[in-house]
């Protein structure tokens, strides 16, 4: 019997049509913890350098983590895992809702995805009946309709879908992958990794249970840490606002990107406030599986063309990136498109950076009416944008080289349009501004999986003077530095740390909204769940230690494709362009100062910006240091 995890792998054979039940590799497992380090093992010994994103040969990993499904804060989480086509390098975006919880209650920790189907399929998993069922009814319906008509087909209300919608069909290179109908697995374009297998979703309904080594001990603690991030101060306003409530905070900063990060600052940003929203367009709270924060919402907004339109969220990135950076101050056109990226199967983040690069580039004149197809991109023209996003889903006109994502646009459209493209490894960069809060521009630059802000999720900065202390080490004098967010001191220490505790909640299957964000929940206390739940003896050490194996093993996997320190780099913007806030003095990321430190803590060559034989070796990695010492990368 196993404990915390499942016990069962699913290996799907798309080109064959062969499904194949396997045991759940409990030696990775303990080493990799599960969910994202798991997948990541699987997809460096899967998928070979050079392989096609779009081919075969690449697999699509759906991994839940030891914690997933059980009664502890926010254990809703999984993880889709391939080599990405934004970056040709390692892929995977991370999910909430009740998916993932039902994946475990089915009986199976992973699916394993290998292979293309000729026709369109789709996976249905009722417990041990596991079947590929004929998806070309599916195809070209988005994924409101497919979840709706898998749901009557099966003759099941309570089945869990996660679907591609047209974006993922005609491999957009942001695709999401969309489950529970709002909740996205949505960054690296693993919907468009889906979409080429002519996998058109995954429908799933358990019945089993998860087995607890101490289930009365592990209820007990569970209760008692529900209790803590119900009534805690750490947690409370994500309750109250939920991330919208970072408008604000990020408005005074001048941390709010603005028209493609022209500024930080948004004149209109308290109509689209979280307070505003909650006053003006709130209907109701919503919550994923076994979790006490219920940080999203259901909105609906009120009068203007969109009047009525109901969405979950939209999510303090969705509100930047289709406000914000598009100029755009109408809360109703932001619902509209959020709707749309979840119907359509887009990231909302990646879709509105799109947007914004185009405008900049019709505001600049290196793009014209001849090149949209008469569509005016000015600068908050809210019906252009609305209609851009249907453009880029469907490949039509502009759209189709958007769809390639700002990097591979900007190159084939020339004309010094590469300066305008937000992005990092081909990913488009989150909402965020590396100028305004250093250590998200490192963090941004370093992330195996492109520009990602929960890569690391580096917080302890804004004031978290315990847990910095406790973590990093830090003096009083010190803090002070950690805690001036235009200042670069520290903030590598900071990542170092902060990447390992959130690969570690990404593959227990935690939240970062009770972990990483706050630390509401901190090592200690996970590692006494896993030893609860496991009955095997885990510490916080053994945890962080799992993280930084995984942190090696996803660098090194990027190592085989060819990257390293050169793509470890920001857009010139943030690096040549000093932008002023009131009040504050205008500054750029100093970011190769940030590398080597950052590179040096990891104990990584700072010429490469890759691990060192001797690292990889002390995490246990031999086999991976052998591999890049025989290529010569190492």
């Amino acid at each position: 019997m196993t404990f915390g995890y499942a016990g069962q792998v699913l290996r799907v054979d798309l080109s064959s049509g062969e499904i194949k039940k396997d045991k759940t590799p409990l030696n990775l497992a303990k080493m990799y913890l599960g969910s994202r380090g798991y997948a990541s093992r699987l997809l460096y010994d899967m998928v070979r350098p050079g392989t096609d994103p779009f081919g075969p040969k690449n697999v699509l990993i759906f991994s839940a983590g030891p914690l997933t499904g059980l009664l502890w804060p926010t254990t809703s989480r999984y993880t889709v895992t391939a080599k990405s086509p934004a970056t040709n390098a390692l892929g995977y975006a991370n999910s909430a809702g009740h998916w993932g919880p039902e994946l475990k209650f089915a009986g199976y920790d992973a699916i394993i995805f290998e292979g293309k189907a000729e026709k369109p399929k789709y996976l249905l998993i009722q417990d041990e009946d596991v079947q590929l069922k004929d998806a070309q009814h599916l195809w070209g319906k988005n994924v409101f309709e497919t979840e709706e008509i898998i749901k009557k087909d099966v003759g099941d209300s309570r089945v869990k879908v996660a679907a591609i919608g047209q974006a993922g069909e005609k491999l957009v290179k942001f695709a999401a992958i969309i489950n529970d109908l709002y909740r996205a697995a949505g960054r690296t374009g693993m919907g468009a990794v889906m979409g080429s297998k002519k996998l058109k979703a995954i429908a799933v309904r358990g019945t089993g249970k998860i087995n607890i080594a101490k289930p009365k001990e592990f209820l007990d603690y569970g209760a008692q840490m529900i209790k803590e991030c119900t009534d805690g101060k750490k947690t409370a306003w994500y309750g109250t606002l939920g991330t919208a409530a970072l408008i604000s905070s990020k408005q005074r900063i001048g941390d709010l990107p603005t028209k493609n990060h022209q500024s930080g600052q948004f004149p209109w940003a308290d109509e689209i406030s979280g307070e505003t929203i909650k006053e003006k367009y709130f209907v109701r709270y919503r919550a994923c599986f076994s979790c006490p924060i219920h940080c999203s919402r259901i909105t609906q907004a009120k009068g203007g063309p969109y009047a009525g339109l109901r969405t979950e969220g939209p999510e303090y990135e969705t509100i930047d990136a289709l406000g914000p950076m598009c100029w755009n101050r109408d809360f109703g056109a932001i619902v509209k498109g959020n709707i749309l990226c979840d119907q359509l199967g887009l990231d909302t983040i990646s879709t509105g950076v799109a947007i914004a690069f185009a405008m900049e580039l019709w505001e600049k004149g290196i793009i014209t009416p001849d090149d949209t197809g008469g569509l005016d991109l000015s600068w908050g023209n809210v019906e252009s944008e609305i209609r851009l996003i249907e453009m880029i889903a469907n490949r039509e006109g502009i759209g189709d080289i958007l769809a390639e994502g700002v990097k591979v646009a900007a190159e084939r459209i020339g004309k010094g349009a590469e300066r305008y493209a937000m992005h990092v490894k081909g990913v488009e960069l989150p909402r965020q501004e590396p100028r305004a809060i250093k250590a998200f521009g490192l963090a941004h630059a370093t992330a195996n999986r492109g520009a990602d802000h929960l890569y690391h999720l580096p917080t302890m900065e804004y004031g978290m003077k315990e847990e910095a202390v406790k973590y990093l080490g830090l003096s009083d004098e010190q803090l002070s530095e950690l805690f001036d967010l235009r200042s670069p001191a520290y903030k590598a220490l900071e990542c170092v740390f902060e990447e390992k505790y959130a690969a570690v909640a990404d593959s227990l299957g935690v939240c970062k909204f009770s972990t990483k964000e706050n630390f509401a929940v901190e090592p200690n206390q996970l590692a006494r769940a896993m030893t609860l739940v496991t009955g095997e003896e885990w510490t916080e050490e053994q945890l962080l230690l799992a993280g930084q194996r995984i942190v090696n093993l996803e660098r090194s996997f990027n190592a085989r494709e060819g990257l390293s320190r050169k793509d470890d780099t920001l857009p010139r913007r943030f690096l040549e362009e000093p932008y002023a806030v009131p009040g504050l003095t205008p500054t750029v990321t100093e970011l190769e100062r940030m590398l080597d430190e950052y590179y040096e803590l990891e104990g990584w060559d700072k010429r490469s910006g890759l691990p060192t034989v001797e690292k990889l070796k002390e995490l246990g990695l031999e086999d991976v240091a052998e591999e890049l010492r025989s290529m010569k990368i190492i």
